[in-house]
């Protein structure tokens, strides 16, 4: 008998996964190794930034109390006692009338608190005088101290991806080492005995593997470390073996094919077997809906279809957020957004439908158009689209010009919440 299953809604599919998602424990990483990884503490500011009052262009250092009188028709002149660089400082004490030449980023001297830039002196033959025509104001063209952040400051939270603006914050404050979250270690299968390796020769009835390939860049996208146990026969004992080993030595577990209701299709079989409480075993979507997912001793097992389109969606929906909240992301799902449909889609969506889709942002004009080919099967559609369409099910089609739902594919960063 045909097993009848029941579709539970994606939004819903989802929650149930991250609620059963089990946090990877914290490591120190040198912070030339933390690009990519994610913070698993607060960042405070244990100094000012920047830590002093500092020049932030090439000039002069003055008293702006001496300037008041300079006009077009009175240029004041200034003696320069000294000369300093970035990273340098001045014993010097400067007194009425007195300027040090002072280079960007280089700390103010003592007594000063303005700064005549270059193009604004006159300079004599010398460089030892030079004059100004404008009265300059106390604090003018000076960097501040504490004026990027103060002391104290709560800069970054426990969750937050770095980058490598991140990652120039904390050299600033000083952090060559910084606490992220470890990354789980995935293992990936593909099953099917219809499924050739990459370089075989195709054969009658065959198909070459290309999930076992895109899951591996799925996860490399991620900076996620992966096992690749190949691919399988339909052959229940030995898709046991292999996805038993698996879950013993990984943290997590991606199968591509054997999740529907065929004769050969042995993931249900397997997670009975194994003892795994399966989660849901159908999603209210298209396409990708006998998605499976099933837990072990706290191990997710996703079940992906084994047609490539619906297996690149259903771990860009199920697989990439858990992976993220694993190691403790705050924004693991997909960037969400609204995009203007450029041609008719007319097809019914009887669940909700992803469709690989070309996302385009000019001006103030977001647009999505299909990707192509749009299938369950598709390849090429995986290769030309840089987003998803989401339309809702129960609806008839859409026209051109209407607004959609849009989930961005690719990016570094994602949403905290998933909204649709």
């Amino acid at each position: 008998m045909v097993e009848m299953r029941q579709p539970i809604a994606v939004k819903a599919a989802i929650s149930l996964v991250m609620e059963h998602v089990e946090a990877m424990k914290d490591e120190k990483v040198s912070l030339a190794d933390s690009y990519g990884r994610i913070l698993a503490e607060d960042i405070v500011s244990e100094h000012a930034i920047p830590p002093f009052n500092r020049a932030p262009y090439d000039g002069f250092a003055i008293r702006a109390e001496d300037s008041i009188a300079a006009s077009e028709s009175n240029r004041i002149t200034f003696n320069v006692v000294d000369h300093i660089g970035a990273g340098n400082v001045t014993t010097k004490v400067i007194k009425a009338g007195e300027a040090v030449r002072i280079m960007t980023g280089a700390a103010m001297p003592e007594g000063t608190d303005a700064v005549v830039m270059l193009e604004q002196a006159r300079l004599s033959s010398l460089a030892d005088t030079f004059t100004i025509r404008k009265p300059f104001l106390p604090l003018e063209n000076v960097s501040l101290k504490g004026e990027d952040a103060k002391a104290g400051t709560a800069l970054l939270k426990k969750g937050e991806q770095i980058h490598p603006g991140t990652i120039a914050l904390l050299a600033t404050l000083g952090y060559a080492t910084v606490s992220v979250a470890c990354k789980p270690r995935v293992g990936i299968i593909a099953t099917g005995s219809e499924l050739l390796d990459v370089a075989e020769e195709l054969t009658a009835g065959k198909i070459r593997n290309s999930n076992g390939p895109m899951i591996e860049a799925q996860l490399a996208r991620l900076r996620i470390p992966y096992c690749s146990y190949g691919k399988m026969n339909d052959d229940f004992k030995a898709c046991l073996n292999i996805v038993k080993q698996a879950c013993m030595e990984t943290d997590c577990v991606i199968t591509t094919g054997g999740v529907s209701v065929g004769d050969f299709d042995y993931l249900p079989a397997i997670y009975e077997k194994l003892g795994a409480k399966v989660l849901f075993n159908k999603v209210a979507m298209r396409p990708g809906s006998v998605t499976t997912v099933a837990i072990l001793n706290g191990k997710l097992l996703f079940g992906l279809s084994g047609n490539p389109s619906a297996c690149y969606t259903g771990f860009e929906l199920f697989v990439r957020p858990a992976l993220l909240r694993m190691m403790g992301s705050s924004k693991p799902y997909l960037r969400y957004t609204k995009a203007i449909l450029q041609e008719d889609f007319a097809k019914p969506n009887p669940f909700t439908r992803f469709v690989r889709s070309i996302y385009q942002y000019a001006g103030e004009k977001a647009t999505i158009t299909p990707a192509g080919f749009n299938k369950s099967n598709a390849v090429t559609s995986i290769a030309f689209g840089n987003a998803l369409m989401v339309l809702p099910g129960g609806t008839r089609g859409f026209s051109k010009g209407d607004s959609v739902d849009v989930l961005v594919l690719g990016t570094e960063d994602g949403d905290g919440e998933w909204i649709i």
